[in-house]
């Protein structure tokens, strides 16, 4: 398990620090992205859906590029499970940021961003039902009527659609941390001033 741990190569896919397949391998790591819609049946809701897999070393570029579309002003959810039991995790929310000001924030935090498998986040927009989630996982997730601006992005980025490619979160998979990790995500949430629990539709593990 220990020299398995320590693979984050797969052909030319760099994974981060935060997460790992299972031994087994039934999803080997890929990059790409994939197009479905998620239902929610207890809400009657429904919403296209944008799920990538991004090598580490242009990841958290892709990320801060997916959040152009959501204008100006957006709602942030810091997602965590440090001091969770199971696979749940808890939602901190922070409304109406500048979406200049969260992206420098967001830089600020990069390593714990890509490489803490205990912390992710997601950005909404004030404008209409769009979403970007950045997730424990390190998948990039988006939820939107339209997502045009969002696969222009991938393109811009050279990401290729690929709607049989498998997630890692679809077959057995491990979370790393470490001590360090947790300080700044308490730093994080003190510089967004991000507050109470919040539920929202699509906020579940691919």
């Amino acid at each position: 398990m220990s020299d398995h741990m320590l693979v984050d190569r797969y052909g030319d896919f760099w994974l981060t620090d935060a997460i790992r397949p299972g031994q087994a391998l039934t999803v080997t790591p890929i990059q790409g992205y994939r197009i479905e819609t998620y239902r929610d049946a207890k809400a009657k809701f429904e919403v296209p859906v944008l799920a990538a897999s991004i090598s580490r070393a242009r990841l958290f570029e892709v990320f801060l590029d997916l959040l152009d579309p959501l204008g100006d002003v957006v709602d942030v959810v810091l997602e965590t499970s440090h001091d969770a039991k199971g696979h749940k995790h808890q939602d901190l929310f922070r409304e109406a940021m500048d979406l200049p000001v969260i992206k420098s924030n967001c830089c600020d935090y990069e390593d714990l961003l890509t490489h803490d498998g205990c912390t992710g986040i997601a950005i909404m927009s004030t404008e209409g039902p769009m979403e970007v989630q950045f997730d424990e996982h390190k998948l990039l997730v988006v939820y939107a009527t339209n997502l045009k601006p969002f696969e222009q992005v991938m393109k811009e980025h050279g990401i290729r659609r690929n709607d049989k490619m498998k997630l890692i979160t679809e077959a057995e998979h491990l979370h790393s941390t470490d001590p360090s990790h947790r300080e700044s995500f308490e730093q994080f949430c003190y510089r967004l001033g991000v507050g109470k629990s919040f539920e929202r539709v699509g906020s579940g593990d691919w």
